[in-house]
């Protein structure tokens, strides 16, 4: 079977799993385009509340498949187009998705691994796992869009590690930089990722969607539209009804 990215549907809960085990899952061109498809089709999805990003076996991703690298990397329109249609077009599909999106991150998380478990609101991490982007050593730089989401995610100072001097920086680093929300023995890690998988997606679904709405309207500046416009749906009416009549709120699937 060859490199993919593959997508399971429990319930609410939808799984997208990088599998490119022999190449610590790098990720293809292909892949890319796949991630792409998959994040389109999840953000109009009603049903699905959380994501659990992962990747095969042992491994998050090591970055891009090197292999492929000489088809295309030496010219210059074709490296635009791979870095500012494929990469960010798979990128920019899990950023503007509106369900919560949880990594879990075991192995190499390198490169294009630190780039799409960037694009995560949540992420697990075991404390064996390895985080960096050392492509000075490959002798390019990372692609402006890029490095942009990655120094928001890593911060700065870490950031410039990664990149000018290919340091690769240990989970309890990452933690404390506060790129991690947590970090498990690597025994406990994918238990762990799914219990707060499915805690996340028992809550209330357009709560989310609203909050990461907002969130992404935040970062960019920009004040929400129409915040309050929640205030008479089904949602919240079951939420507080709920609370007071002290029994579990039940969300409706679709809003």
């Amino acid at each position: 079977m060859g490199a993919g990215v593959g997508v399971e549907r429990d319930g609410a809960l939808a799984t997208i799993t990088l599998n490119n085990p022999d190449k610590r899952n790098a990720m293809t061109r292909g892949m890319w385009g796949e991630l792409q498809a998959a994040f389109v089709a999840i953000q109009a999805d009603t049903v699905v509340r959380c994501v659990l990003v992962r990747g095969a076996g042992s491994h998050f991703c090591a970055g891009g498949d090197i292999s492929e690298y000489p088809g295309f990397r030496f010219d210059e329109e074709a490296l635009r187009h791979f870095h500012e249609e494929q990469v960010w077009g798979a990128l920019s599909a899990m950023l503007a998705c509106d369900v919560p999106l949880l990594a879990q991150i075991d192995g190499a998380c390198m490169g294009a691994g630190v780039e799409i478990a960037s694009t995560c609101d949540l992420r697990l991490a075991s404390d064996t796992a390895t985080f960096g982007a050392p492509i000075a050593r490959l002798g390019f730089p990372m692609a402006p869009r890029e490095a942009a989401l990655v120094a928001g995610a890593v911060g700065d100072s870490t950031a410039r590690a990664m990149l000018l001097a290919a340091q690769v920086f240990s989970s309890a680093h990452m933690a404390q930089q506060g790129f991690l929300t947590q970090v498990l023995p690597n025994t406990e890690l994918a238990d762990a990722a799914l219990a707060l998988a499915q805690q996340v997606a028992a809550l209330a679904p357009q709560a989310a969607r609203l909050n990461k709405q907002t969130l992404r309207a935040l970062q960019q500046g920009q004040q929400p539209l129409a915040p309050f416009a929640y205030a008479a749906s089904a949602e919240h009416r079951e939420g507080i009804g709920a609370f007071l009549a002290k029994r579990n709120p039940v969300f409706p699937s679709a809003f």
